[in-house]
Parts: C-alpha cells; sequence; structure tokens
C-alpha cells in the first residue's frame, strides 16, 4: 500500500468531515460534541492531535499493529499440527474442547474457528448450501412426556471391531440421551434397550418412534382382531399395552427430527471420541457410553419447561423380564403337545378340555419359556425331536408302521334296523 494513503472506516471519515468544520471556524466544538456523541474535552483532544499529526490522527493508533493479547506465533503452529494430526474432521467448538481436554491447549472455539478457516479446515455455516426454513415444532412440556426413540446403523468402530447398531432415546422436553450399543436392531435389541431405560428412568408417557417392522406391522388383522375392532401389532407393541405407553408412529424422518439430530451429532462426535479413546469391541463401546452420556448430557441437555416428572414408577406386581417377552398363540395337540420355535413341550397335567385349546406361549430375553392358559401358567417338559418322533409314531395306526394287520368285518346285528327293514321289504315281495 502507498504511504500517501489512508484507509478510514465510514465513521473515521465522518468525524473526520465535523472536525474540519471546527477547524474552519464554521461549527462550535459543543455542536461538535453533539454531532458526535463526544464530550467537548474528546472533541478539543482530537482536533489538538489533528493540528499536530494532521489528518490520520483521526484514525486508531493501534490500526495495523499486532494486538499485545495475541499468542505466540508458536503456540498457533502447536494447536495446528494437533488439529490436523487428530481433529481435522471435528467442529471448532468441538475441537476447542478436545485440545484443552485432552492436549492441555486452552483456546477459544472463536480464535480456532478463525484459524481453521485459514488453514482451510472449516467451512462457515453461512457458506454451506442452505435448505428451506423449517418450522421447529414446541418442546413437550415435562420430563418423560414423550421420548423419542430410533436405531442407527453405523460404521460406529470405523473399521477397527464389529458392525453394530446404536439404539437411542432422547427424552423431547430436556433432550436428555439414553443410549446403547447392540449387534443389530432387532425385536430383542430394541426390548432389551427400553427395560434398560425403565429400570434407569421410569415408565414414560408416550414413545415416539418409525414405521420400522419392529414398531409397526403390514399384516392384515386376524378374524379375532377384527371381531375385537383392533388392528395387529407387532411385539414390541403389545409389551407397551402391558405398560400403558402411548404408543405414536412418526410418518417421516423429518418428523422425529430430534432423535435424527441426535445420531447427527453422535456419528461426528461419539466416533471420533472413540477413536481417540482405541474402542475396538461392542462391550468397550458400551463400558464407554456409561461415562460419557452424562458429561454429554451436563453439556447438551437444557431444563424442562414445567419441572413435573411424569415417568412412572414401575409397578411392585410387575414382573419386567416377562412383559418384554415374545409372546404368541398356539393350539394344544391331541397328544398334549405345544410347539414353539421348532421346541415341543410336553404338558405334565393332561387332560381331555385342554385338547385343542389355545394357550399364549411367551419366552423372555433370557430364553425362558412360559405357557399362560385362562390366567395360570401350565405346567410341562420340554422333550427332543426324538421323543416326540417317538410319541408320534405310537400314535400312528399299525399299517403306517409297517405292521400287516387283519381287519375285523362289522356285520350288524339280528335285530338292526338294516336287517328288520330288510326282512319287512322281502316278506311284501315274496306275497
Amino acid at each position: 500500500m502507498r504511504e500517501d494513503i489512508i484507509q478510514m472506516s465510514k465513521r473515521e471519515i465522518d468525524r473526520l468531515g465535523v472536525i474540519r468544520e471546527v477547524l474552519n471556524k464554521r461549527t462550535k466544538q459543543k455542536e461538535a460534541a453533539r454531532m458526535l456523541s463526544l464530550s467537548t474535552r474528546q472533541v478539543r483532544r482530537i482536533i489538538r492531535k489533528v493540528i499536530i499529526h494532521g489528518e490520520i490522527a483521526v484514525v486508531h493508533g493501534n490500526r495495523g499493529k499486532p494486538s499485545s493479547r495475541r499468542f505466540p506465533q508458536g503456540f498457533k503452529e502447536k494447536v495446528m499440527q494437533a488439529v490436523r494430526k487428530k481433529y481435522y474432521d471435528f467442529g471448532p467448538s468441538f475441537a476447542a474442547e478436545k485440545l484443552e481436554e485432552t492436549d492441555k491447549l486452552p483456546v477459544s472455539r472463536e480464535t480456532l474457528r478463525g484459524w481453521m478457516m485459514e488453514g482451510h479446515l472449516w467451512i462457515p455455516r453461512k457458506l454451506r448450501k442452505q435448505g428451506e426454513i423449517h418450522c421447529w415444532r414446541k418442546r413437550k412440556e415435562c420430563f418423560g412426556e414423550m421420548i423419542q426413540t430410533d436405531g442407527s446403523v453405523h460404521d460406529w468402530l470405523e473399521g477397527r471391531g464389529p458392525a453394530m447398531v446404536l439404539m437411542g432415546y432422547i427424552d423431547d422436553a430436556t433432550g436428555g440421551v439414553f443410549s446403547k450399543f447392540y449387534p443389530a436392531e432387532t425385536t430383542e435389541a430394541a426390548m432389551k434397550s427400553f427395560k434398560e431405560y425403565i429400570e434407569e428412568y421410569g415408565i414414560p408417557e408416550s414413545l415416539y418412534f418409525d414405521r420400522h417392522s419392529i414398531y409397526k406391522t403390514t399384516r392384515r388383522p386376524n378374524l379375532e382382531e377384527q371381531l375385537k375392532g383392533q388392528l395387529p401389532k407387532t411385539q414390541f407393541e403389545m409389551a407397551l399395552d402391558f405398560l400403558s405407553v402411548e404408543a405414536i408412529h412418526a410418518h417421516s424422518p423429518q418428523a422425529k427430527g430430534r432423535i435424527e439430530r441426535l445420531f447427527r451429532t453422535f456419528q461426528d462426535r461419539l466416533i471420533k471420541e472413540m477413536r481417540l479413546t482405541g474402542i475396538n469391541s461392542l462391550d468397550e463401546a458400551n463400558d464407554f457410553l456409561k461415562e460419557y452420556l452424562p458429561k454429554y448430557n451436563c453439556i447438551f441437555a437444557i431444563p424442562a419447561a414445567n419441572p413435573k416428572n411424569l415417568h412412572k414408577p414401575v409397578p411392585a406386581d410387575m414382573d419386567l423380564a416377562w412383559v418384554f417377552a415374545l409372546r404368541e398363540e398356539r393350539i394344544i395337540s391331541k397328544d398334549f403337545l405345544v410347539v414353539w420355535n421348532n421346541r415341543a413341550f410336553l404338558l405334565s397335567k393332561p387332560s381331555m378340555t385342554l385338547i385343542k385349546a389355545k394357550v399364549t406361549v411367551l419366552e423372555n430375553l433370557q430364553g425362558e419359556i412360559r405357557i399362560w392358559l385362562n390366567n395360570r401358567y401350565l405346567k410341562f417338559t420340554e422333550i427332543t425331536a426324538d421323543t416326540l418322533r417317538q410319541i408320534r409314531e405310537r400314535k400312528r395306526p399299525a399299517k403306517q408302521n409297517g405292521i400287516k394287520t387283519r381287519y375285523k368285518i362289522w356285520k350288524p346285528a339280528i335285530d338292526h334296523p338294516w336287517r328288520v327293514e330288510g326282512r319287512a321289504v322281502y316278506a311284501r315281495l315274496n306275497k
């Protein structure tokens, strides 16, 4: 830049114009002070500086000089070296947290944001592609009023370990999070995760989820459901009925945006946290979540608009182990057998009234079995496939077992109606 050119802001140019008017005796100092929102003493000080140093005196004296509070150049290089090595895909806020926590390099997020933009490691939000304006739904007022849940299938370990799915729960009022990793997104994983949520917080009023096959079935209602005016339900929905939890189905991913944004945050922050900690297995990841989630909730959870907690305690007479159980109806066979998932159960106290009776078979998450009929559990013994085959072979006719039998020809008795009527007809014909 040429030395005879002075850079000024619009405010400084306006100030210089007023000072010139005062120097030319066309404006009084008191009027100039009012126009510049300064005191008359300050105006006189500026006038003296302009007379001595010229028009450049209206420019701030620190213009173009490095700040006395700036970081040493070596510190900036050390920070940027750590960012390029470990936090290259972190946001400025998250990177500033990890630099202070792990590397003992305290730096404000805005300072780091400028350095990362300068090093082309961060793109400001205003330069990104903006989507349509969205009108946010108002949060629920109370903790436990509505919980959003979903499963996130992602490469959580970045190839260092097995495939995992994160079952997540987020309170709509506070944003508090509960999560756990499972091998796959199944009905068993949904039941186990919600059971652990209830054991920690209590039973919420409602659960908000998508239309995944775990939460919503596409089969048609059977005859019994049609007579009762009910829609078919999944195993998970039946468990919610026992708990009196309202099931709410979302019609789009945007409708349950809070849990979707949580997964987007976790796929950014949680993955990098586990990378830095060296997590390589599902068990290690779940142990890490026990320490990570309380810290996350302290930072990101907010107080509810209403301090009332709507979570209900588990009733004393309710056994969650059998609430979260797979249940289906079966028919008792003629040989007092109940078959479930290729397993056979022989009833211990057979009775003719039990044949063809409809029972409910329950299998909990530990693999235990119960058979329910008329408000009571039936006693049974599980039998092997060989025992089942022997029982059914004994029930088959002898011919099917390869034994030839002589069947007795049945003849009607002498006083059988067929014989009596036959004799009468024969007598009429012979008259």
